[in-house]
């Protein structure tokens, strides 16, 4: 992708805005994210059944409202609003609307009661479910120089880096505030205030019920020296160059989004990490009893690659480390007793 500041030196926020989302970026290309790199949505369907339970709780929490609304997030192309009304028991399912919000195109064939916008609908009564969204909104970066003084990070199409000039104003106050660096030569960050102020913006379509953004995160007794930016491309990791080649993703500080004045005026949020959220939801990896591989040979395989694929979703070093932020909206923690546990069968008992 070839365009006007193809040459020019900007910072990584406006470059990767133009890298993902720009005409012929990388996000509007036909074959979608899930070309280039796996999400829970795309490990296993069992991802997709846990959120729909969720939905069902939340359900509960709403008083079983007459329209049940569930908004996806940086949708990709729908997979994950898809599998959710696929996962839904009828009681559910028959009061439920989908919203899949994607800047690209809508996908042929996708399930025509799912709408596709560009940004969340108003007045949500029900689940916003962000995986993955964050990490993509574009941030800058910034680099501690010789002086010990972070500067803003600049970058050309090719990947080469200058530094820029001093950090100031707001971006300099949330660093202050929420990564700051040592006056050591060479220490990065990233100024995740843009993700905070999008966050506080879904959250306000939010009438009642949950927003739940799930990412890759870190908090601030665990921030990385040396920031987070990187790329992907056809499933392998690699350079973060901002040309529309690659995804540029960078992990999230979820505990300043869930502290922004907007949606932290909001009482409730919290974080848990995801092998615990998926255990709450009825994930957990446990192997079948041997006995039953003699008993149903077919259902002890079909419960044997269930756990496999569970335990991917829970695993410490992998997925089961992204954080998720829960934000109530106008209802009880849904998380918070075994009173609003709703089940969902498998698909297949529906």
């Amino acid at each position: 992708m070839r365009d006007e500041n193809s040459g020019q030196w900007r910072g990584w926020r406006a470059a990767t805005e133009t890298a993902l989302y720009g005409p012929g970026g990388f996000y509007r290309r036909p074959e979608g994210p899930a070309g280039h790199f796996r999400t829970s949505v795309h490990a296993s369907p069992l991802f997709a059944r846990a959120v729909a339970r969720l939905l069902c709780r939340v359900d509960e929490a709403l008083g079983r409202p007459g329209t049940l609304d569930f908004v996806d997030l940086g949708a990709g192309r729908g997979e994950l609003v898809t599998g959710v009304l696929a996962a839904l028991p009828d009681r559910v399912a028959a009061r439920a609307r989908g919203y899949a919000v994607e800047l690209a195109g809508r996908p042929a064939g996708l399930d025509d009661r799912i709408a596709w916008l560009s940004e969340p609908p108003e007045g949500v009564c029900g689940l916003l479910f962000a995986n993955e969204w964050l990490d993509n909104v574009p941030v800058e970066v910034v680099e501690v120089d010789p002086a010990g003084v972070p500067r803003r990070v600049l970058v050309r199409e090719d990947g080469r880096e200058r530094l820029g000039e001093p950090v100031s104003g707001a971006a300099a106050e949330w660093l202050a505030r929420w990564w700051p660096l040592p006056p050591e030569e060479g220490l990065r960050a990233e100024i995740g205030l843009p993700r905070d102020i999008a966050w506080a913006s879904a959250v306000a379509r939010v009438e009642r019920g949950l927003a739940v953004a799930v990412d890759y995160a870190h908090t601030a007794d665990s921030r990385p020296p040396f920031g987070t930016l990187t790329g992907f491309r056809e499933g392998r990791e690699t350079a973060p160059v901002p040309d529309g080649s690659c995804d540029i993703t960078a992990h999230v500080a979820l505990d300043a989004c869930a502290a922004h004045p907007t949606a932290g005026a909001l009482p409730g949020a919290r974080l848990l990490a995801q092998r615990a959220a998926l255990r709450a939801l009825g994930l957990t990896g446990a192997r079948p009893p041997l006995a039953l591989a003699s008993t149903d040979p077919a259902g002890y395989v079909r419960a044997l690659a269930s756990a496999g694929e569970a335990a991917e979703l829970t695993a410490p070093g992998g997925l089961g480390d992204f954080g998720w932020l829960l934000q109530p909206v106008g209802v009880t923690d849904p998380f918070a007793g075994p009173d609003l546990f709703v089940d969902v069968p498998d698909h297949e008992e529906q």
